[in-house]
């Protein structure tokens, strides 16, 4: 019962203190920043739907892919199949959510993306429902 109390880096999660967000730097244009920092350290589970009535086996191996090239590009993300066309991606570090996001709505097998109560069509999204990076917040162009 000598133990040293460990360090802030090494509690679970649930007992780290939670970060501190600065909001004199906040972008009330950009509330993604928001998110960004609140989720910063914290694990987020990212939903991703791949497009064309795959297989589960296909699935896996378009999702494997895409965790590859995300691994190769330095962001930890553990995938799980959830169905024939679902994954979650779980993320160490929720603040890297729309880093992520940005990567997988470009890839052509990439029906929707959905995190945080936001859904964000991808490049294999039916016709009509392809939005640009920003489809969850549409603006108006002006």
């Amino acid at each position: 019962k000598d133990e040293e109390p460990l360090e802030e880096d090494e509690l679970p999660e649930h007992l780290r203190p939670a970060p501190k967000i600065d909001l004199s730097n906040l972008n009330p244009d950009k509330p993604e920043d928001l998110l960004k920092m609140s989720k910063k350290g914290r694990t987020l589970m990212m939903f991703v739907s791949v497009s064309g009535s795959p297989t589960q086996k296909e699935t896996e191996e378009i999702t494997q892919l895409w965790q590859s090239s995300l691994f190769n590009a330095n962001y930890e993300v553990t995938r799980y199949v959830v169905s024939d066309d679902r994954v979650i991606f779980l993320l160490k570090d929720g603040s890297k959510a729309f880093e992520i996001r940005d990567f997988l709505v470009q890839q052509d097998r990439c029906a929707e993306v959905s995190f945080e109560n936001q859904q964000f069509p991808g490049k294999g999204a039916p016709q009509g429902e392809e939005g640009d990076n920003n489809s969850a917040q549409t603006k108006s162009k002006k």
